[in-house]
């Protein structure tokens, strides 16, 4: 079988690699163009990009979807268009390219959760379960039907890195398979319960700044593992944005911390949430590293107390 691989993160990254694994034709891959580096001047391929050349697959890096784009890939022939988070919505021509289906994984349960963030939601909302979609890719974004399911529990421990991780083992584990059932004609799409979706709200940098006071230590803790590693967490004190690396529950209350909203104990910083209390063990102020609450202990105690 023949596929047209489109994708960008690290994620998409280990699926392509895991069909190539699998002997699947790779015939091309998409993914998106470079990016300038944070580590130098130059510009820094994706993932995707860095494994299709690892693997020696032609790689398009289009900034539009064109009609010169066309043209390249109109000269290609393929059975499946396999899409995983390549971050550009696809034209029409694009999905009815391939000989068989265009085939989108999707992070999640569908209808629940379209859009672009849907691991983080899941986290968010405290869900017991999720999973990953293969569906039949449509012009609506998310909204085609599905072939199959392949569902995971989500556990108290599972942060977004985690979480991703699990989804990424069950997709390698299951998206061979798939597809070839999906070439034999042994799945069938089935159209989504439209009156059941709901959507992932956008995710960017703002998403990670929480009000201490006014969040709930469960809201709180949610929020650190769905935005564990982008975009992180972050209060405000004295108007200085302060990153939150490591976060402990705290069995005391909050009458332990009298009048004050912080103090210092040998657990880490301890701080008043809406109902109860945290220890923030590892903290980052900006342009700094990250420190352990004890190190911040020797050099901060007044500006918490302030």
């Amino acid at each position: 079988m023949k596929v047209l691989f489109a994708g960008s993160p690290e994620a998409s990254a280990k699926i392509l690699g895991s069909l190539f694994k699998e002997q699947f034709k790779i015939v091309g891959v998409i993914s998106q163009p470079d990016k300038r580096s944070n580590r130098s001047k130059g510009k820094e391929a994706s993932p995707v990009s860095k494994e299709a050349l690892r693997l020696g697959i032609p790689t398009f890096k289009p900034r539009a979807l064109d009609d010169l784009f066309k043209k390249e890939i109109e000269s290609l022939d393929f059975d499946f268009l396999v899409v995983c988070a390549y971050g550009k919505i696809l034209p029409d021509w694009l999905l009815d390219a391939p000989n068989i289906a265009p085939v989108n994984i999707h992070f999640s349960l569908l209808p629940k959760y379209r859009g672009a963030s849907p691991i983080q939601i899941s986290i968010l909302n405290n869900d017991n379960k999720t999973g990953i979609s293969i569906m039949k890719m449509s012009a609506e974004m998310d909204e085609g039907p599905v072939y199959c399911f392949h569902e995971i529990e989500i556990l108290e421990s599972d942060n977004k890195i985690d979480l991703e991780k699990r989804l990424v083992y069950i997709c390698i584990k299951n998206l061979g398979n798939d597809l070839n059932n999906i070439f034999n004609s042994k799945l069938t799409p089935i159209n989504q319960n439209n009156s059941k979706a709901s959507y992932c709200s956008k995710i960017d940098k703002l998403s990670g700044k929480i009000d201490l006071r006014k969040e709930s230590t469960k809201e709180i803790f949610q929020k650190f593992k769905a935005f564990f590693g982008w975009p992180g967490l972050y209060f405000i004190k004295n108007n200085v944005a302060i990153k939150i690396h490591g976060l402990e529950e705290c069995k005391g209350n909050n009458e332990d911390l009298g009048v004050n909203s912080f103090r210092f104990t040998p657990d880490g910083l301890v701080t008043k949430t809406s109902d109860s209390m945290i220890v923030i063990t590892h903290l980052q102020f900006p342009g700094k590293r990250i420190i352990p609450a004890s190190d911040a202990a020797n050099s901060y105690t007044k500006f918490f107390e302030e």
